[in-house]
């Protein structure tokens, strides 16, 4: 059943998305490894998300979280074999790959990472000729 909650003055249902498998949580553990070469640990967290942008319910999503180089990630489960990502950067920017949702948790932390690495690259080039 949803839980109902209230936010300045407006009813808010809460659905619950479905938990990460050990076997994505391994997934993303091996991509991101891979990445950097080392061992990262992974975080588990929630995040409020607002699957249907038609309505204003919110759906509490399992999030993977870890932190790299001044860089936060998230991958976010928003139902069976569904996932979202983002990075965060060292001013709080928020980026995305432009892609809405992920069918594939693996393809989803791959994208993620190259996405990220592809941005520090493009900034590392506009500090080398500025």
């Amino acid at each position: 059943m949803p839980a109902v909650a209230t936010r300045h003055g407006i009813k808010i249902t809460m659905m619950q998305a479905p938990d990460f498998t050990d076997t994505e949580i391994r997934r993303i553990q091996s991509a991101v490894n891979e990445r950097y070469r080392k061992e990262i640990r992974l975080e588990m967290a929630d995040t409020e998300c607002r699957l249907d942008p038609d309505t204003i319910a919110l759906t509490s999503c399992h999030t993977v979280f870890w932190r790299e180089n001044g860089t936060s990630f998230v991958v976010i489960k928003t139902g069976n074999n569904r996932y979202r990502c983002q990075f965060f950067g060292r001013e709080l920017d928020m980026f995305g790959t432009g892609r809405k949702e992920y069918d594939d948790v693996t393809e989803c932390a791959v994208s993620l990472l190259q996405t990220q690495a592809d941005h520090e690259r493009l900034l590392s080039e506009a500090r080398d000729k500025g």
